[in-house]
């Protein structure tokens, strides 16, 4: 399917308990979805061979992108999930891009492959974050963000390099088996926790 027939699909009034299924859908084209407003969408199983900006862009509803596979940039700086946000088993394959996001329900990124780095800088999440076993090769950028739901890293490597300065973790932070370079990642790397620390 064509970008601009994808993004006319979507960018359609979001009512409750309804979404566009988009599942297994394979995009010609990079989609751009910038600053628009987005209706719930299933993308679950997508292809972005060219990728997708999404920057500024609202998400009204359900937000599935699991499995997606971005060949190019996955830009979502600044966007905004008013519901769960869910890319787990996702592979970014030219980096991805939330800093400056705000997460209203969960932020999943249980499982990503992310290549040429990550930034979750600045961003704000109401509800979990989760990070398990996710594998980020290059710069990996979270300095600055607030979750407020806690955070789940069981197995997530990092990079050496990650810079987490100035985070701030509510609830509970949960680092079993998640490294950072070859080190163990511990609760001290962050900014601050107000909660239970599990390592």
């Amino acid at each position: 399917m064509r970008a601009e027939e994808i993004r006319a699909r979507i960018t359609v009034p979001w009512r409750h308990g309804t979404h566009v299924d988009l599942s297994g859908v394979r995009c010609e084209g990079r989609l751009d979805l910038d600053g628009a407003e987005i209706a719930g969408v299933d993308l679950t199983g997508a292809e972005f061979p060219d990728g997708v900006s999404a920057r500024g862009a609202r998400f009204n509803g359900l937000c599935w992108w699991r499995g997606a596979r971005f060949g190019g940039p996955a830009e979502f700086a600044g966007a905004r999930f008013l519901s769960d946000a869910r890319f787990e088993d996702g592979r970014f394959d030219a980096g991805a891009d939330f800093s400056d996001a705000e997460f209203r329900g969960i932020a999943r990124f249980d499982r990503i492959a992310v290549r040429g780095g990550l930034s979750l800088a600045r961003s704000v999440a109401y509800g979990n974050v989760s990070l398990e076993r996710a594998e980020i090769a290059g710069p990996a950028a979270l300095r600055g963000a607030e979750w407020l739901g806690g955070l789940w890293c069981e197995g997530c490597r990092l990079p050496a390099e990650a810079d987490l300065g100035e985070t701030e973790v509510h609830g509970r932070l949960w680092l079993r088996r998640a490294t950072i370079g070859a080190a163990a990642l511990r609760p001290e790397r962050f900014g601050s926790s107000f909660g239970y620390s599990y390592c």
